[in-house]
């Protein structure tokens, strides 16, 4: 049965796409890396077989290119995948949260983000998203453009927060001129943003603006 047979809701992509990788089986994932069977058996039949013949998913991760490639159907290319794929995971699994970087001070989170933003020619609006160690999670161009209360929304600054589960927000933009003296708007933006914060339950912690080698914190400042 080749793997065009399976009802489309059956499919393994159609289903990642559909319902997320955590929907699927072993055979099913493996079946996503391997991509192709053969004349013989569909890519489903030839993961469901791999799997067996290494009696789960353990054996199989500690196999070598030379003891994949004596399964029928698994050739170098197709091994190199899979091993590719354990690898990563395994990296993966082997991070720190001693590797992240910690944001202790308003210095920190400026010095974080000011060799990438002090030469940008056009405003930049950036959040830093934070464990609740203050370890970074993730950092996120919102918009390119001046700033305006009317642009930066809400909406798409805490809708990242919540995808990673982060306990709290710094914000910053960068002023091209090199002056970082927060403007009327550059206010109006944080205290608009530190209210829906407070709301939700996520905290900006604050709004820092990068000039050339230099920075103002808005909390410092006191609008926070």
């Amino acid at each position: 049965m080749l793997i065009r047979d399976y009802p489309k809701e059956e499919r393994p992509r159609e289903r990642f796409l559909q319902d997320g990788p955590q929907s699927l089986s072993n055979q099913e994932l493996l079946a996503l890396l391997l991509r192709t069977g053969s004349r013989e058996e569909s890519v489903l039949q030839l993961s469901g077989r791999l799997i067996n013949s290494f009696k789960g998913l353990r054996l199989l991760k500690e196999a070598s290119v030379e003891e994949l490639t004596v399964i029928k159907g698994i050739g170098e290319a197709k091994a190199i995948q899979i091993l590719a794929s354990v690898e990563l995971g395994r990296r993966i699994n082997n991070l720190n949260d001693q590797d992240r970087y910690v944001i202790r001070s308003p210095e920190d989170g400026a010095n974080y983000c000011m060799e990438e933003m002090r030469f940008l020619s056009q405003e930049h609006f950036v959040c830093l998203y934070l464990n609740t160690k203050n370890q970074v999670l993730q950092k996120t161009t919102i918009f390119i453009g001046s700033l305006n209360a009317s642009i930066v929304h809400p909406r798409e600054v805490f809708k990242e927060a919540f995808k990673r589960s982060a306990a709290s927000i710094i914000c910053l933009h960068n002023h091209p001129s090199g002056d970082p003296s927060p403007s009327r708007e550059d206010i109006e933006v944080t205290k608009r943003l530190v209210e829906c914060g407070r709301i939700i339950g996520i905290e900006v912690l604050d709004h820092i603006i990068i000039g050339e080698h230099k920075y103002v914190s808005l909390k410092e400042k006191g609008y926070l």
